[in-house]
């Protein structure tokens, strides 16, 4: 018995270690880096996932013991208190170098990866929590790091809402102020930090700072887009709205491209219309959807498609044109916010081929998606560069008249589409004319179809096409203008005056330096 055990373990032994070795000369044979592209998800089912469920119970379970105790007012200005310390110490210091904030740069939803963190002197912000829901005024108060998980997962038990909920739960309050952020019901209410009603900060020499459009409404003009360059963000106030149960969805289906630009300017101009977005699965192929609140819904067309064992919501969107149907369902308001979280948009597909498939969903889907954070720390270097040069992650705004002109200029399926209105106000970003504007907002995520494709010669492209018909790029994602031309672009008269007058010049870099590539490098 003893020697069929020890030849059953020593055969064993050996297949497991002809399995290594074949894995290895498959490895050698196809190369590494392609290997940890386009094999990534054995490190990530067996890794990530379960990672990404510890720091989602951990997180949940602060929240809860945050809104148990009501804890978060008063730490809040303790806290705030000690960030005023930290700049005051960095003065006493002789404010040597730039700040920045402590957060780790692999905890941003960002692909950029923070090297500036290493040089310049970190102020620790630790500020996560829901502060105060004002019924009376319709607004909540909230900290930086507030994500738009945490928040609408706090306010839809309420009966609260609050009116652009911009996709992916890890995205924070701090991140679509100082950067943006953009959702399907933008068409009526703009870019996130036009919900904004208020920003609290601390500047360069430690004061702490309110402002709004009528108090010191310079700053709350220049903050968005600012990327952490004219102060650090400790509190924002938010509009609410009612929240209803459901949104009923209508897709249909359109083929053309000219087609389609005229009936998502159509549905985009339609007030009536609480939520419009469009899909393009091809150049002359896409389902335009739109959506209307709703508290009673037809029981039967019910889609709960935030539940783990549903198919991708982009999957799911695409039965329709595939059918070359309409189609109306009511989906869940917060499974609707969130509709594109499961699935990452569609990057998860690239890292998890078969993350669709009704096995794998039923299986592990109650794991997905993995945290991007975790995603960019393990990424490695190899990975990150082939990525730079495989991989587009870009969302272009311009204006909607242009939408059909600017499509022409995307190689990468699935596109997403959703519609903005842009006030004339002061700051950044803002139209060309003296009046709001209907602009787009063009999102490619995945890699290129064309063989041609260059990372840098065709972003530089694409970058010189939305600067041409004065549209804007977001921020988060790699930037390779040169100084000129990204001014250029946004408007920094008034950015650029208030850093002089509250010198920021020698506390924070600027916005250029801090973003784009060609300053980085």
């Amino acid at each position: 018995m003893e020697r069929e055990r020890a030849v059953g373990v020593m055969s064993a032994l050996w297949s497991v270690g002809a399995g290594l070795l074949l894995l290895l000369l498959w490895v050698r044979h196809r190369g590494l880096e392609a290997v940890l592209v386009h094999h990534r998800w054995v490190f990530v089912c067996f890794f990530l996932m379960p990672l990404s469920i510890l720091f989602d119970i951990y997180y949940h379970l602060r929240a809860w013991a945050v809104w148990r105790f009501h804890s978060a007012p008063r730490q809040h200005a303790q806290r705030v208190r000690h960030i005023q310390e930290q700049v005051r110490e960095w003065k006493k210091e002789g404010s040597k170098r730039y700040m920045c904030t402590g957060r780790p740069g692999w905890l941003t939803v960002s692909l950029r990866v923070g090297k500036y963190k290493k040089t310049h002197k970190n102020i620790m912000i630790n500020l996560m929590d829901v502060l105060e829901v004002d019924t009376e005024r319709q607004v909540v108060r909230v900290e930086p790091l507030v994500t738009m998980g945490q928040l609408t997962a706090y306010l839809n038990p309420m009966g609260w809402t609050i009116p652009v909920v911009p996709e992916l739960d890890d995205l924070t309050v701090g991140g679509l102020i100082m950067g943006t952020g953009i959702e399907s019901s933008s068409h009526i209410y703009g870019l996130f930090q036009h919900i904004c009603v208020a920003y609290e900060l601390v500047l360069a020499d430690g004061s702490l700072v309110r402002c709004t459009p009528t108090e010191n409404s310079d700053l709350f003009y220049a903050v968005p887009w600012s990327c952490g360059t004219l102060g650090f963000l400790v509190a924002a106030e938010i509009k609410m709205i009612p929240a209803k149960k459901y949104v009923k969805i209508h897709y249909e289906p359109v083929r053309g491209l000219q087609k389609i630009c005229e009936k998502f300017t159509e549905e985009s101009k339609k007030k009536e219309n609480n939520f419009v977005e469009g899909l393009m699965y091809s150049l002359d192929e896409a389902v335009i959807m739109t959506g209307v609140l709703t508290d009673e819904p037809e029981q039967s067309k019910i889609n709960r498609i935030g539940n783990y064992y549903k198919p991708w919501f982009f999957k799911h969107v695409e039965t329709y044109l595939k059918a070359d149907r309409t189609g109306v369902e009511y989906i869940p308001s917060r499974h609707y916010y969130h509709r594109h979280t499961r699935s990452i948009f569609w990057e998860l597909q690239d890292i998890i081929p078969f993350g669709n498939n009704p096995v794998f969903r039923y299986l592990f889907g109650w794991m997905v998606p993995p945290k991007i954070s975790l995603l960019k720390l393990t990424q490695g270097e190899a990975i990150r560069k082939l990525y730079e040069q495989h991989h587009v992650v870009q969302d272009m705004l311009v204006p909607i008249k242009s939408l059909e002109k600017s499509i022409q200029t995307f190689h990468v399926y699935p596109i997403w589409l959703c519609p903005f209105i842009l006030p004339n106000n002061p700051g950044m970003v803002h139209p060309k004319g003296n009046e709001t504007e209907l602009y787009v907002d063009i999102g490619a995520y995945g890699e290129p179809k064309s063989k041609q494709f260059e990372a840098r010669a065709s972003m530089r492209q694409m970058e010189k096409f939305v600067r041409s018909v004065h549209g804007f790029q977001m921020l988060y994602a790699d930037c390779y203008m040169t100084r000129e031309e990204f001014w250029d672009m946004f408007d920094g008269s008034l950015y650029h005056k208030l850093r002089e007058e509250m010198n920021c010049k020698d506390a924070f870099p600027e916005v250029y330096d801090k973003i784009c590539k060609a300053a980085r490098h």
